[in-house]
């Protein structure tokens, strides 16, 4: 079994997308997952694309295709995160916490589509998927298309595709919080 694939899809190191930190697109092989790992003072929205994942914290939660979790890990936690037996693809993205000193925790939206309430004021996330040759109307944002060969950015909507697409799209507050360094 080999360990997950990951590519990095954004990472603005100039702090330009305010709490958007970094979006990966990976791909687990079937049983594989990152091992077991520390997170603290972060939010992870994970957008599972295909496969699932069950996550390895607490209470564990199984997430798949189509669902979004949003691990909030304030004051922190270790986890893992394993593929099931069709593997997986997720797109995880980091958010610099809302609140570092929260406690943690873990939910997971079942079918998530249109806007995602992420309990933030900062950042908002919507989902949406697109059909073949479909013309989807997107908001205004970061907006990056998942397809089955990699995860483009698109400047702005709406979104055309030859074949089905997941489409997410980032509207941020780029001004940082005053806890942020």
């Amino acid at each position: 079994m080999s360990g997950p694939d990951q590519r990095i899809v954004l990472a603005p190191e100039d702090g330009s997308l305010g709490p958007l930190l970094r979006i990966a697109d990976d791909r687990l092989p079937p049983g594989a997952g990152y091992g077991r790992h520390e997170h603290r003072a972060v939010d992870v929205v994970a957008v599972v694309l295909t496969g699932s994942v069950t996550h390895r914290w607490s209470e564990g939660a199984t997430v798949a295709a189509g669902d979004v979790a949003v691990l909030r890990a304030g004051q922190g936690l270790a986890h893992d995160e394993v593929a099931g037996d069709d593997g997986a693809r997720v797109l995880q993205c980091y958010l610099r916490s809302a609140d570092p000193g929260a406690p943690t925790s873990h939910e997971v939206l079942p079918a998530a589509q249109g806007w995602v309430d992420l309990r933030r004021d900062d950042a908002r996330l919507w989902v949406g998927r697109a059909a073949p040759g479909e013309e989807l109307a997107v908001p205004d944002g970061v907006v990056l298309v998942a397809t089955g060969d990699g995860v483009s950015r698109q400047d702005a909507g709406p979104v055309r595709v030859t074949e089905p697409a997941t489409v997410l799209v980032w509207q941020v507050d780029t001004a940082r919080p005053s806890w942020a360094v």
